[in-house]
């Protein structure tokens, strides 16, 4: 008896575009696509990304193999295909893509909706007014640093201006890391339940990450109170700043300017940050045996959970959060692709495929 890898996988892409479709109806607004001006409709970008990902890998392949000469090019490639692209492995790959982008869309539009469907109830009449816990999220934060602000504190112990510099891009490395950590885990993983247990695990973050910004939104203290981070006497201006303004243009726009054909990206509560990069350097860490690699994912998960304070997006109780859920995900999902967890980082999997064996007493 086995159950597929992928079951849990498909259901949680198919529950979030079924809750954004929903309540894109609802709200009488349009299902977008965010990044859809650069490839297109998801009717041609879906077909690129599979096509992406197996150019990715043969392409490299062969040219460092064929060395110049044509006529090895072929031969080359049919081997590729034929001994790694299996059934199994095109089956994980287009699934895997697909599910992701399914549920990641989805996630960017209930984010978006976000300030509709949780409006205060205490705006007027034909007022639009986001519900906002940043009050009481920020008083928990200067109880946890005894009376101070967090971002005094690390902008005193930190500095505002070199630090500043170095957190910037480990911060905006997030963006394409995402993307190309889903890629290299369906199209090279050694195993392939390692594959299914790493698009799953993301998958189920982003939504546990879109249902905590329901339970508890906010907008973030960076956002909320920006006169503690951003202006005179403040941080100094780095590419954080602008993604910052930027994402903040965007909101006014769309809550207020009647935008239909972007997004609202500003949402809280748990930091999705946090929970992604937790979730890269736990799967560095169990299913990859390169000691460098783990120490960069896990200095790289250290130093993101620092920007995510140091530069306002997130309070503390966010970034725990974040880890919550990284960790509920990442067993879910092990769970769900075959792994069995042993003592200490180490787990094992109990198939090499999306079959994944089912004890029977």
């Amino acid at each position: 008896m086995y159950r597929r890898a992928y079951t849990l996988l498909i259901g949680t892409a198919a529950l979030m575009l079924g809750l954004a479709v929903f309540t894109a109806v609802k709200l009488d607004r349009r299902l977008l696509d965010p990044e859809g001006s650069f490839l297109g409709p998801s009717y041609i970008r879906l077909p690129l990304l599979l096509i992406g990902a197996l150019l990715l890998d043969l392409l490299p392949l062969t040219l460092w193999k064929a060395r110049g000469r044509p006529n090895r090019v072929m031969p080359i490639v049919r081997h590729r295909l034929k001994t790694h692209w299996t059934k199994e492995r095109a089956t994980l790959v287009a699934i895997g893509v697909i599910s992701f982008y399914l549920t990641y869309v989805s996630y960017r539009n209930l984010k978006s909706f976000l300030p509709f469907v949780r409006s205060d109830p205490s705006a007027a009449p034909g007022e639009v007014r986001a519900l906002s816990y940043d009050r009481e999220l920020h008083i928990m934060d200067r109880v946890i640093f005894f009376g101070n602000d967090p971002s005094d504190v690390l902008h005193a112990v930190l500095g505002k201006t070199v630090t500043a510099e170095v957190l910037s891009p480990i911060y905006l490395m997030f963006l394409p890391l995402v993307p190309l950590g889903v890629t290299a885990w369906l199209v090279w993983s050694r195993n392939m339940s390692f594959g299914y247990w790493f698009v799953t695990s993301q998958c189920l973050a982003w939504s546990l990450g879109t249902l905590s910004y329901y339970l508890l939104p906010t907008l973030g203290p960076g956002i909320a109170y920006a006169a503690e981070y951003y202006g005179t006497g403040g941080l100094a201006h780095t590419g954080t700043t602008d993604l910052m303004n930027g994402i903040v243009r965007a909101r006014g726009n769309v809550l207020y300017g009647g935008a239909t054909g972007s997004v609202n990206s500003i949402a809280g509560f748990a930091s999705l940050h946090c929970a992604i990069t937790l979730l890269f350097a736990l799967m560095v860490q169990y299913t990859l045996r390169s000691k460098i690699l783990k120490w960069v994912f896990w200095v790289n998960f250290g130093l993101t959970v620092i920007a995510t304070l140091y530069f306002g997006w997130h309070y503390v109780a966010d970034d725990i959060a974040g880890i919550a859920i990284a960790v509920v995900s990442f067993y879910l999902g092990g769970v769900a692709s075959g792994q069995k967890f042993d003592r200490g980082l180490h787990s094992h999997p109990t198939t090499t495929t999306s079959k994944v064996p089912v004890d029977v007493e």
